[in-house]
């Protein structure tokens, strides 16, 4: 996430230090234009590879970092330390073979897709309609919306208090976003002849880099309590305000 982060403020430290007049069609001026393209460009390959190297690390070689550890618990009266074993989860019976299963994720995301396409082309309406900025709606209400059952799931598995569940989907998918979406696409603008970049506005960059400097700072440590996440909260309704107004 760190990594992910940071190459995306270098383009936007590149755009401030080497760029002239602002384009106010595409944001970019053209001095910086080629410098941003190949930056993005190549920053976009690298980024790829970081994410294939990072689910060969936490799949094949190295799983064990990412299982949950048993804690030593000391008896008394024997003086021996011994680890705590796990409560042996109920295994349920699979529903669905594996055919179906993938014929069924795979209707879903077809469905899934239609849907964010009317979602999109809703909000200029509906900005319109209730006077919220757009920039608000893009980056706090869809956000929100189209991760409500991803939110869920963290939440109901840090009730069971399995914290490693609940960070895994909460930062996984922040890094899938950053490490594989984003590059992605601007792969694919490369290969069509699209001038997509990793160049994002000053405020938005700043954005982010807090965010994900606070969500590292907490999450390093493997421990969590309510302290921290009213101190996530707090980040997030801030930023929300400055979208608000701007």
């Amino acid at each position: 996430m760190t990594v992910s982060c940071s190459t995306l403020i270098i383009p936007a430290a590149y755009h401030a230090s080497y760029g002239g007049t602002t384009n106010s069609t595409t944001g970019i001026d053209d001095n910086s234009k080629p410098g941003l393209l190949l930056i993005s460009h190549g920053t976009s390959v690298i980024l790829l590879g970081l994410y294939v190297t990072y689910l060969f690390f936490q799949l094949r070689t190295h799983p064990d970092l990412f299982q949950h550890r048993k804690a030593p618990q000391q008896h008394g009266g024997t003086g021996s330390t011994e680890e705590i074993e796990e409560e042996e989860e109920e295994e349920e019976e699979a529903k669905m073979n594996l055919p179906a299963a993938v014929f069924g994720l795979l209707g879903v995301t077809v469905v899934t897709s239609f849907c964010a396409d009317y979602l999109v082309a809703s909000i200029q309406e509906f900005a319109d309609h209730y006077n919220i900025p757009k920039a608000f709606i893009g980056m706090i209400l869809i956000p929100i919306v189209g991760n409500a059952a991803e939110h869920f799931t963290a939440v109901f598995l840090a009730m069971k208090g399995k914290m490693e569940g609940t960070v895994g989907i909460a930062v996984g998918s922040a890094i899938q976003i950053a490490t594989l979406v984003v590059p992605l696409l601007v792969i694919v603008g490369w290969i069509a002849h699209k001038e997509l970049t990793l160049f994002f506005a000053n405020f938005e960059t700043v954005c982010l880099f807090v965010s994900v400097l606070l969500v590292n700072m907490l999450v390093q440590d493997g421990k969590s309590n309510y302290m921290e996440g009213v101190m996530l909260i707090g980040l997030y309704l801030v930023i929300a305000l400055a979208f608000w107004v701007a």
